[in-house]
């Protein structure tokens, strides 16, 4: 039995081995409140791509943390994010989703900014003091915001240490994304978007969670049984795949593509006789660019990653790019995105799509799934105070997690703990010649 005091929420013991959250951080109000400074004013957020900006001008609005932000490439090509709220009075200057112009205006009097920031037009500017600051006036900024690989992220924290510090070990899976084109990546046009009836930590867990594919999923897996895959597989382990912490609360579980030969049949339907010649191109121009086991690695890795605290990376035949934010502590707004290539052929970019709608849309055939689950996760913890604990301890003891186990949830709810109670201390990579030195004297692991 568990005898701890009401505040603590993460309780890990070792001998014997548990892992258990108390169910109230998913409930409690108080907790609820004290996420928004602990975390999300605390962390790097991401944004966009910058893809999805490719021409001078070009501009996104979007919510950050509930905050409106414009992320626009501006007329000196440079990617800003910039708060969509007008200096004087605070109203958006930036009324729609996304589009071209050289200049925000506000509705409401219409002090107008350039594409970069900057103040350029008072209406009536006679009739303010001689020294009013107007070059001071520009829309904000989020405190820090850098883009890694295109991936643009804000923290609002001055504080928080920089954005590639901070990605620590996610950036080696981000480089698999980006690698596998030399034309660069592209976020796809068009943009799911859903809201569920729960706790945003529900859906951070369930991102990459393995063990509930068989019993969650099971329609989906009983469909691609019909068309000859062996889904039998899917309730078993797979040699080589991994849960790994990646530092700072950021975890994946990987595993090769190749492991999965008639699960993944459904390829077959997709992948017309007419694209094979295509991604045999693809491979020659991976080694020939990546080298044999680099390019190997890239073209078959695929992966479930969590960027601390909301942002799902998928990387595999078709990347996908999702984002999370609490609306309520019983509420989530979920945004997703389809990634491409650049040098995407129609038939390619078809398959992408096709797997991207079939599978995570909003209507496919995991995500209707996943949302009932967690939505009843979220009506069960009306009887938190009697039933306390969930139990996160599943392989614990092995020494290697995999994809099944729940080390990465593990890695979620220590990050959360130490944020909250402010013990945590962010992790740095360990550059290479550094990680060379140590492995020679032994002392790698230790």
């Amino acid at each position: 039995m568990f005898h701890e005091s009401e505040d603590e929420f993460v309780v890990e013991r070792r001998h014997p081995s548990s892992f258990r959250v108390r169910r109230t951080a998913f409930t409690d109000p108080d907790v609820y409140r004290r996420e928004q400074h602990q975390i999300w004013d605390r962390t790097w957020l991401y944004v966009g791509h910058t893809s999805e900006v490719p021409n001078n001008g070009d501009f996104v609005a979007r919510n950050v943390a509930g905050r409106p932000v414009i992320m626009a490439r501006g007329r000196d090509g440079t990617v800003r994010v910039l708060f969509n709220s007008c200096r004087h009075r605070g109203a958006e200057v930036c009324p729609h989703e996304r589009g071209n112009s050289r200049s925000f205006t506000c509705p409401y009097h219409a002090w107008t900014y350039s594409n970069t920031g900057g103040l350029i037009n008072i209406p009536s500017q006679e009739d303010f003091p001689a020294d009013f600051p107007k070059d001071e006036l520009g829309l904000m900024s989020p405190a820090q915001c850098d883009d890694y690989r295109g991936f643009v992220f804000v923290c609002f924290d001055p504080s928080t240490q920089p954005l590639s510090d901070y990605l620590a070990g996610a950036k080696e899976f981000i480089d698999l994304v980006v690698d596998a084109s030399p034309a660069g990546v592209q976020i796809v046009e068009g943009t799911h978007r859903y809201g569920v009836h729960a706790n945003w930590k529900l859906l951070s867990e369930n991102g990459y969670d393995g063990y509930h594919l068989f019993p969650t999923h099971r329609t989906y897996l009983d469909f691609m049984r019909e068309r000859g895959a062996d889904t039998k597989a899917a309730g078993k382990r797979y040699e080589g795949s991994r849960a790994l912490d990646l530092g700072n609360g950021h975890a994946v579980t990987a595993r090769r593509q190749a492991m999965f030969p008639r699960l993944i049949a459904r390829w077959n339907e997709v992948l017309p006789e007419e694209i094979r010649p295509r991604i045999e191109e693809r491979r020659r121009e991976l080694v020939g660019r990546l080298g044999e086991e680099r390019a190997l690695r890239v073209a078959e890795e695929s992966f479930n990653m969590l960027i601390f605290p909301n942002l799902n990376i998928l990387g595999g035949v078709t990347p996908v790019v999702r984002v999370l934010h609490p609306a309520g502590i019983d509420q989530i707004e979920v945004t997703g995105w389809c990634a491409g290539y650049v040098d995407d052929e129609p038939l390619e970019r078809k398959m992408r799509l096709r797997e991207f709608l079939s599978f995570w849309g909003p209507a496919g055939w995991a995500t209707p799934d996943d949302v009932s689950i967690l939505e009843s996760c979220q009506r069960a913890y009306r009887a938190s105070r009697e039933v306390e604990w969930n139990d996160i301890s599943k392989g614990m003891d092995r020494e290697q997690p995999d994809n099944r186990d729940e080390e990465q949830m593990r890695v979620f709810w220590r990050q959360w703990q130490g944020l909250m109670n402010d013990s945590v201390e962010f992790v740095r990579p360990i550059p290479q010649e550094e990680a060379v030195t140590l492995a020679s004297a032994g002392g790698a692991g230790q």
